[in-house]
């Protein structure tokens, strides 16, 4: 459960005194809840502007540039899934979706529309912050140098310098999460990787128990590369043990 704010100081709190502090947005109509994330976030070291339901997420977003949205599952005006949806029309902002549903096809769909991570109501305060850190760092960087090469696998290019993903010249739709999972199978290539591999490579999250969220972004990531994302060619599926990027593809 959230830690009111009076007593943030007490958890022994990290204060960053980042010269730009990076801008959060979370869109949440329960005001409480709302208050308590801003001001332990604030405390973090970042800036957290709140919108209380869809249409002031969405404007916000278009005049505002943000470095990670958490977005509340149920709002008032507006499910959270369709919030997302949009949201992925014009941007590849990391987001963490917030959800007091208990049902794990929410959270599957949240992945499948473009969420990087989903967090479940209650959640403590920390695992909250753990998370932000976790996708900033990958957003910023952490697991990609911006001089590191660029991987060319037939028509299939992967620039991790610009963090894009290119088939046939044109840019694939790809979230954060989704490319850094592209890159780290990439730059294995041939090489079997487990689901707990990933999750270590790509600076993610422990996987819980029958955590599928991996499966979720791979599905993803075959939509928007494969040609027939049923019959996969670049990532390849190893039965019980993982999976794999292939070294030879189309020409």
């Amino acid at each position: 459960m959230m830690t009111s704010a009076g007593r943030i100081n007490d958890l022994g709190l990290e204060r960053y005194t980042a010269v730009m502090p990076q801008q959060l947005l979370m869109i949440e109509d329960d005001r409480r809840l709302a208050a308590m994330v801003v001001d332990y976030l604030t405390h973090a070291g970042f800036n957290v502007a709140h919108a209380e339901n869809a249409g002031e997420g969405l404007a916000w977003l278009e005049v505002h540039a943000a470095d990670l949205v958490l977005l509340d599952l149920m709002l008032p005006d507006g499910d959270g899934l369709d919030v997302c949806r949009q949201m992925r029309t014009t941007s590849d902002v990391p987001v963490i979706m917030l959800t007091a549903k208990g049902d794990p096809t929410d959270r599957v769909v949240g992945l499948e529309l473009g969420a990087d991570d989903y967090l479940p109501k209650p959640f403590e305060p920390r695992e909250l912050l753990a998370r932000v850190r976790a996708l900033l760092r990958r957003r910023g960087g952490a697991l990609l140098k911006s001089d590191a090469a660029t991987l060319c696998f037939g028509r299939l290019e992967i620039d991790a310098g610009a963090r894009v993903a290119l088939l046939d010249g044109n840019p694939c739709d790809l979230t954060a999460r989704q490319f850094d999972l592209l890159y780290v199978l990439a730059e294995r290539a041939g090489r079997v990787l487990t689901r707990e591999q990933l999750m270590d490579f790509s600076k993610g999250e422990p996987l819980e128990a029958f955590d599928r969220s991996i499966d979720v972004h791979i599905a993803r990531i075959r939509s928007v590369i494969e040609d027939d994302a049923k019959k996969p060619r670049r990532i390849l599926t190893v039965r019980g043990a993982g999976y794999v990027f292939a070294k030879l593809q189309d020409a």
